[in-house]
């Protein structure tokens, strides 16, 4: 069905002046003038059958011309005679009736533009609501449907994005605090969990998201000091992440000084210790096929207590003299002394106790199959059927360490995906909420930081082949890796108040859609822009309410230093803060 079926009388002006990309409009009519407004869509008929050419109003424009003989008359009718009003237009693709075998397609795409007196028609109403409908469904099916809200122009148009592209093509959510970012993003996961085999994964770095109540949502929480100790589970939704998942270079980057003169010896004794302890575990446990074929990288279970010990008897080795019953200083005789004071500081430290000290079962070794079905099995094929959608609450991980955690969890989904035979893998989208914590584009990075961005860069870069996508969610944009930016195709944009955050954007989008940020400073709450693959079109939508917010953790000022109830919990915090602990 042809849903640009349009009548003389509906036009808003005829085509005046032609550009490359650009037409403008004569408007005679001042009414249809006043309803324009700017980034409105509009349709122009083309030079061939079956088209019409797509734009977006750029500009509106009324004058009047003084006429010597109407110099009496009253100052209404001066815009009603020889006036000049015009709306330029920028094109932005063009729409088919028929496209080979479809229906309804729109392309960005110029294969021709408006001759000069062509008519041009606003989209608006059911027109527009049917037109994004059909360039939403790309597949021809409305299951690929993904709604987030309203178009601010027409709010009884419901905006639609093709969710397949929204996540093959990787997505950016930007927004200043309190824009609705938080919000956005539980919508998002709200519908991407009412599907019958969803798989997502959100980190979530200050537990706002615990709120989510879904059959699809199952939380995980990284385990803080006051769960070492305690029995919970990956059942109980108590995450470790061991030390023995650490690469080489992660485990470098966190026990070695590399401003020691002693640091080339402790990195080679480090790496060489580990591949034993690993080689020890395998023989014991009689894995001999992979004895054959581990590195220092592969994830095997090792005590690191054996390594500890190996280390300590290197640093105070003696061996034989040159003279009969003498000894000397064995080769590594001292040289280890400050790595193995860094290695018993981080073995000991509470805080990291979720990958330096963890129980027990989590050595063993179907533990690692148990954590990668708890995070990449998709709700179908989650045992209680349940929680396609993985919170996961980073709240109590210390911050030095948090990128190297999170990059390490990222690169073990990336590498199970790419071990999994293509029939075989199901896609998984990672969702990065405040993303500039653990993959900033500032050139100071720790080691790290570094170690996260690499694995995020190769997500980005090629995670569409093997099934991983990528959200990236962040308050600033500008403090965000520039080359993880540049491969998101997707851009859900909320107000931002910060000149460098807007430029970002703006160089992100093509060169016909720049001017589109201007909008950014002065968005509502909740309001959004939405350009990229999964919408064709720039929209302007106000984002619907999720069914449970978020606990974004927003306090009223005012309203509490009014209330004289109040409790003082000073101490309670406190003795939480030396506990480590809440309960």
């Amino acid at each position: 069905m042809n849903i640009f079926n349009y009548t003389v009388d509906d036009s808003l002006g005829k085509v005046i002046a032609v550009d490359t990309a650009s037409v403008v409009i004569n408007v005679e009519n001042i009414e249809k003038l006043r309803s324009m407004q700017v980034n409105r869509l509009v349709a122009l008929r083309s030079s061939r059958a079956g088209q019409h050419l797509i734009g977006m109003v750029q500009k509106i424009i009324r004058k009047s011309i003084l006429d010597k003989d109407v110099e009496e008359a009253d100052v209404s009718e001066l815009y009603e005679v020889n006036s000049d009003n015009t709306v330029k237009v920028t094109l932005i693709g063009t729409f088919f009736n028929r496209y080979i075998d479809k229906s309804n397609v729109f392309r960005r795409t110029l294969e021709t533009v408006p001759e000069i007196d062509a008519d041009c028609f606003p989209i608006d109403g059911n027109i527009l609501t049917n037109f994004m409908n059909a360039i939403s469904f790309h597949s021809g099916s409305e299951v690929n449907a993904l709604s987030l809200g309203n178009y601010i122009l027409d709010e009884e148009a419901t905006a639609y994005l093709d969710a397949n592209r929204f996540f093959q093509r990787h997505a950016v959510i930007v927004g200043s605090t309190g824009s609705g970012k938080s919000w956005t993003t539980a919508k998002l996961l709200e519908q991407v969990a009412s599907l019958g085999h969803s798989n997502a994964i959100l980190f979530d770095l200050h537990g706002e998201y615990h709120t989510l109540k879904d059959d699809g949502i199952k939380h995980f929480k990284i385990a803080g000091p006051s769960e070492i100790d305690s029995e919970k589970s990956l059942e109980d939704g108590i995450l470790f992440f061991p030390y023995w998942l650490l690469g080489y270079e992660d485990m470098v980057n966190m026990l070695v000084d590399r401003s020691d003169q002693n640091a080339p010896n402790q990195s080679m004794l480090m790496s060489k210790t580990v591949n034993d302890a690993k080689r020890n575990y395998l023989s014991d446990i009689e894995e001999t096929e992979i004895l054959n074929h581990f590195t220092v990288d592969s994830p095997i279970p090792y005590s690191l207590k054996s390594v500890l010990s190996v280390l300590k008897d290197l640093d105070t080795q003696m061996v034989p003299g040159a003279k009969a019953n003498t000894q000397k200083q064995g080769q590594f005789h001292g040289k280890l002394s400050r790595f193995i004071a860094r290695l018993e500081n981080k073995m000991t430290d509470k805080r990291l106790g979720f990958m330096m000290n963890p129980p027990n079962y989590v050595q063993e070794w179907d533990w690692m199959n148990q954590l990668s079905n708890a995070l990449l099995s998709g709700r179908d094929h989650q045992s209680d059927k349940q929680g396609g959608v993985k919170i996961i609450d980073f709240s109590e991980v210390p911050s030095d360490v948090l990128p190297l955690v999170i990059g390490r969890i990222a690169s073990l989904i990336f590498s199970i995906q790419q071990w999994t035979e293509k029939e075989n893998r199901h896609p998984i989208a990672l969702l990065c909420d405040e993303a500039h914590l653990y993959v900033p584009e500032n050139s100071t990075s720790t080691s790290n930081v570094e170690a996260a961005q690499r694995s995020f860069e190769r997500i980005a870069k090629e995670g569409r082949k093997y099934g991983v996508g990528l959200v990236i969610i962040s308050q600033r944009p500008s403090e965000v890796n520039k080359t993880i930016l540049s491969q998101c195709n997707n851009f859900i944009a909320m107000r931002l108040s910060n000149a460098e955050d807007q430029n970002v954007i703006k160089k992100l989008l093509p060169d016909n859609l720049g001017s589109i940020t201007e909008l950014l400073p002065i968005l509502d709450q909740g309001e959004a822009l939405i350009v990229g693959d999964a919408s064709l079109l720039p929209s302007r939508m106000k984002i619907s309410e999720p069914i449970n917010k978020p606990d974004s953790g927003t306090i009223d000022f005012w309203d509490e230093w009014m209330k004289t109830d109040k409790e003082n919990v000073i101490e309670d915090a406190v003795k939480a803060w030396r506990l480590q602990s809440t309960q």
